[in-house]
């Protein structure tokens, strides 16, 4: 069985190695820095920390500032905050100017779980991925969470960082090389291709394994950068395939299957079938029976695989 880390222990192990190796990174936090990690880079390099209290606006703005001071500032809080409640500021204060501001969003998604509606973001890569010039990225393991981050730091200009709170499989080696708008081809398949980011892509290797016990081949990509997003790999996708599934821990509207669709309409119709939360709110209830009950799970993807599949 794989190993099982939240992407937010990586995001602090991330910020750790940030510590030693680029003196100008600094974190900010909203008074959750137990929860989001950043306690990590607090506890290697307290005068680089600066907790801001419960005040998220006042979190973005102050990041804006140091950003504009020659700093890199990593930004941090759960995403319902993060992207939510600072949107505005981060719209006009971060992405307006270009400044170089990290902002690194925890418990993404349903699998906050028994927050509940109120903390489970499944609007975030949607109102991300609408700024000029922002940058989205959502990696799908604990190696990759923690690439993304060092990542994130070397590039010029405002990123969106997601993350969860969940444990999830560790799907990569130290060997993974990550690159911000690159798609990661996982599996080859000639049959229809699982699109999918986050906690979805360890669901889609499983569907291709139930897929392939049908006779099925399904190939298997992941989007670990929402924006810019890899139309190469879609493309290609689409012509090896001709039938695509998206799968994200996100509403369907705005988020990766959007992007895809956009993508394919335009550049190489094929059906599209889409796995997310569909236009409602979520509820308390534990990660795993959330999933269940949204539809976010492999035997979804294999359902929606065998639609597409039919549409060709």
């Amino acid at each position: 069985m794989a190993e099982m880390i939240a992407t937010r222990i990586a995001y602090g192990e991330g910020l750790k190695v940030l510590a030693e190796t680029n003196k100008n990174v600094v974190v900010l936090d909203a008074d959750l820095s137990k929860s989001t990690k950043t306690a990590s880079f607090k506890d290697v390099c307290p005068e680089r920390f600066f907790n801001v209290g419960i005040a998220e606006q006042n979190l973005i703005g102050v990041s804006a500032g140091l950003a504009a001071s020659g700093k890199i500032p990593f930004a941090s809080s759960f995403a319902m905050f993060a992207a939510g409640r600072a949107y505005e500021i981060i719209r006009n204060s971060v992405a307006y100017p270009r400044l170089n501001v990290k902002i690194a969003a925890t418990h993404a998604g349903l699998t906050v779980g028994e927050d509940g509606a109120s903390h489970q973001m499944v609007e975030d890569l949607s109102l991300m991925r609408t700024i000029p010039g922002m940058v989205v990225l959502n990696p799908a393991d604990a190696v990759e969470a923690k690439a993304a981050v060092l990542a994130a730091a070397e590039y010029q200009g405002p990123v969106y960082m997601r993350f969860g709170r969940m444990n999830v499989p560790v799907l990569f080696d130290e060997s993974y090389k990550f690159e911000i708008g690159k798609g990661v081809l996982l599996a080859e398949g000639t049959d229809v291709t699982f699109v999918a980011t986050g906690i979805m892509v360890a669901m889609a290797l499983e569907a291709r394994e139930i897929l392939a016990k049908d006779g099925i081949s399904a190939r298997v990509v992941n989007i670990h950068t929402i924006k810019p997003l890899d139309n190469n790999i879609i493309v290609e996708s689409a012509e090896k395939t001709g039938a695509i599934v998206t799968a994200e821990e996100h509403s369907i509207f705005g988020g990766l299957g959007s992007a895809v669709s956009e993508v394919i309409v335009s550049e190489k119709p094929v059906p599209v079938e889409l796995i997310g939360v569909r236009d409602t709110f979520g509820e308390s209830g534990t990660p795993n029976d959330l999933l269940q009950k949204y539809g976010l799970t492999a035997e979804k993807m294999v359902e929606a695989a065998k639609k597409a599949i039919s549409k060709k």
